[in-house]
């Protein structure tokens, strides 16, 4: 695949051409004025503003200086399209969110851009049936506290962000949308790789989302799909590959949750049974533990998962167990059972108990002492006598023989 942003592209015969910075200030501001504007190989200086419908292109090297002192390119009206350049050079507020693209308007679609030295990447809201496709935002090297959102969704509703690649800013958020589709992008080096909140029936799907303080992180939203993504990398001690708050109605399926400290994190998720969540073949692996559970673990189901080498498989914050969380045909790399009938089936059930776990909920300061080999020996001999271990914490009862194969 050819990496996001600009490409080569031929101008058409007879474009209209703007050919310095104060002809295209002239072009945008004229509203009688061409509906497509094509800019050359070359920097135009500025901060600029498309306030009527038309489309705006650019050859590869085109690019959108900005001024250092706001927005680079505002965008204030429907249907507009920006396509095929480099914007750069905002100023660096994080009041005013200062960006080098803003778009408030429906139909807004934007292609083969790439954003660099921006407080803020590109910023949509409100901006119904919206896009971003084919753009590389670039923020900040520096380890600076102070970076903005690399991509943001604010009121955009049945927007989509498709082929793009973010790295080195804060988020990207979806707040207060739905129906938005996240589709083929790669996130990294961020702190949180996807942020929703209050973002219902939206999809993520076929992302590398790795390396970032948080992989996908969901608040008060139901009814999403998430779908064959990597989820990787995300390390720390809030390290977590996938997190849910509040949410309901969510299905997850072929994702690979991978060498996290939290592969997931479960906080009141589902909030009511009436709308379970499914884990449905996904791969679980390296994780420092594997499932966080934070209050009720009822209305969750694991079915067909693979839960591979992780140093814990299960946590229950405050003590508890996740026995109101089903378990059905998981594989889990520990499990030492056996198979006589031959129907990939364990004959015994897999479960899990944690005299370590027992002991740290007793006494808190030996969670200094987690994933070190005397813990893990406490746990080994928990599991071969299991007198010493009063705490069941899950149980799969149809535990499946052999797991996932890599892609």
């Amino acid at each position: 695949m050819t990496p996001a942003g600009p490409v080569d592209k031929a101008m058409p015969a007879g474009a209209v051409i703007a050919e310095r910075s104060e002809d295209l200030v002239r072009l945008l501001a004229d509203q009688t004025g061409p509906t497509e504007i094509w800019l050359r190989a070359k920097a135009y200086a500025g901060d600029f503003v498309i306030a009527r419908p038309l489309a705006l292109h650019g050859e590869r090297g085109a690019s959108l200086q900005g001024s250092g002192l706001g927005t680079v390119l505002s965008i204030e009206a429907d249907d507009i399209t920006v396509d095929n350049l480099l914007v750069r050079h905002s100023g660096h507020r994080s009041t005013t969110e200062d960006a080098a693209i803003r778009a408030k308007g429906a139909r807004v679609h934007i292609t083969n851009v790439r954003v660099e030295d921006s407080q803020f990447g590109i910023t949509l809201g409100p901006c119904p049936h919206c896009s971003i496709e084919h753009s590389h935002v670039q923020g900040s090297l520096s380890e600076t506290e102070l970076k903005g959102d690399g991509i943001k969704l604010w009121e955009s509703n049945d927007a989509t962000v498709r082929n793009c690649t973010v790295d080195h800013v804060r988020d990207v958020v979806v707040w207060y949308s739905r129906r938005v589709l996240l589709e083929g992008n790669t996130v990294q080096h961020s702190r949180y790789g996807s942020h929703f909140m209050y973002a219902h029936d939206a999809i993520v799907r076929q992302s590398h989302i790795t390396d970032n303080v948080v992989g996908i992180f969901v608040m008060y939203s139901s009814r999403m799909h998430i779908d064959d993504n990597v989820l990787a990398g995300a390390r720390g001690a809030a390290g977590i590959g996938i997190g849910f708050k509040e949410s309901d109605g969510v299905e997850l399926s072929g994702n690979w949750v991978v060498a996290n400290t939290a592969g997931v994190y479960l906080d009141e998720t589902p909030r009511t049974p009436a709308f379970p969540v499914h884990f449905t073949s996904n791969v679980f692996a390296l994780n420092d533990v594997a499932l966080r559970f934070h209050g009720i673990n009822e209305a969750l189901f694991f079915t067909r998962n693979d839960f591979h080498n992780n140093t814990v498989l299960a946590e229950v914050d405050g003590g508890g167990d996740a026995l109101g969380t089903t378990f059905q045909r998981n594989h889990f790399s520990d499990y030492v059972g056996y198979d006589l009938d031959g129907d990939g089936i364990g004959d015994v059930a897999y479960e899990v108990k944690r005299l370590s776990g027992e002991l740290t909920d007793a006494h808190p300061a030996l969670r200094f002492f987690e994933g070190t080999a005397a813990m893990g020996l406490l746990d080994a001999i928990a599991r071969a006598v299991p007198v010493f271990s009063s705490r069941l914490l899950l149980t799969d009862r149809e535990p499946a023989m052999h797991g996932k194969q890599q892609p």
